[in-house]
């Protein structure tokens, strides 16, 4: 009666930033790329644990009775993975007995590469297979965006197109074969916090230019491409200012060889793009290299749903 998924973490090949909404969130294009650097997830049903009434109401994002519990060593507060667990609860009406899930974290914490949001979507997935229900049922791609802005992208894990603040997501075919050199940092950073600071330094796009950079995106991704001039990510200088040791970083990632380097969304970790079929490897080289420097570096290449797949079996009478 256990389940276990891969969680990747994610790198913005490109992340063009928009205005402010009306309801808070910035307007983004973005090319978001899940890489094998993955948190591993298990399910389990909590020892004791009696079966759990449904909540009421679909919106409160809680159980009515008992608690499923989220173990995640080094990681403190509440977890959005628990709260993947409520709201499936919440809305689905599953009354399954309460749930374990362990998380084994390997993406960085506060670092720009979604792991929080990965951890939700897996958790989704997990859930929906303990209830019979299974990764491709609806239901997930209507509770990830109340979850997060990044989760939706993350519930199929694969190359997508992301627009609005992050619900509009589209699947994208493979892209070119390349390889990922990640760099995390010490430090931590708060996205609200960059991009605050992205609002001060007047980085956002008007409507306008945002919807170009968006056909220019388009245009490339059908050529089965993705030019440097595309590799941006707009809030990379608002980063820099709240860490000025991303600096270093993205020296060295270029010293080592990569093609390309810029922060994963709102930093701090610097990836390094290596080209070609020959680019994981390249990757895990220069990751070796860095190494003393830069503790957990790490050689990462792109994954797709199936590396994310949930396994095991959930013997459960009640998940019928």
């Amino acid at each position: 009666m256990t389940l276990t998924a891969l969680a990747p973490g994610k790198t913005n090949l490109c992340l063009f930033l928009g205005e402010t909404r009306a309801d808070g969130l910035h307007e983004l294009v973005s090319v978001i790329e899940p890489l094998s650097l993955a948190d591993e997830l298990t399910l389990e049903p909590l020892p004791g644990g009696a079966p759990l009434a449904a909540a009421v109401g679909a919106g409160d994002m809680g159980c009515a009775a008992g608690e499923d519990e989220v173990v995640c060593a080094g990681v403190e507060g509440p977890n959005l993975a628990g709260e993947a667990l409520a709201a499936f609860r919440a809305v689905s009406g599953w009354e399954g007995p309460p749930l374990r899930l362990t998380i084994a974290k390997r993406v960085p914490v506060a670092a720009g590469m979604g792991g929080g949001s990965g951890d939700a979507a897996a958790a989704l997935r997990l859930v929906a297979h303990a209830a019979g229900r299974g990764a491709g049922d609806p239901l997930l791609a209507q509770l990830a965006p109340l979850l997060g802005a990044d989760v939706p992208s993350q519930v199929a894990p694969g190359p997508v197109l992301v627009g609005g603040a992050g619900e509009d997501v589209r699947p994208l075919p493979p892209l070119p074969p390349h390889g990922a050199l990640v760099l995390p940092s010490p430090h931590a950073l708060s996205t609200p916090d960059v991009f605050r600071a992205a609002d001060r330094l007047g980085l956002p796009r008007s409507a306008a230019e945002l919807a170009a950079r968006r056909a220019e995106v388009e245009a490339a991704l059908a050529r089965g491409e993705l030019p440097a001039a595309l590799l941006v990510n707009d809030l990379e200088p608002a980063a820099r200012s709240l860490c000025p040791s991303i600096d270093a970083a993205l020296a060295a990632a270029r010293a080592a060889g990569a093609d390309h380097a810029l922060v994963s969304g709102s930093g701090p970790t610097v990836v390094g793009l290596f080209l070609g079929p020959d680019g994981p490897a390249a990757a895990e080289d220069a990751a070796r290299e860095l190494r003393d420097r830069f503790p957990g570096a790490t050689g990462a290449h792109p994954v797709d749903a199936a590396f994310a797949a949930v396994r095991g079996v959930w013997d459960d009478p009640q998940s019928a």
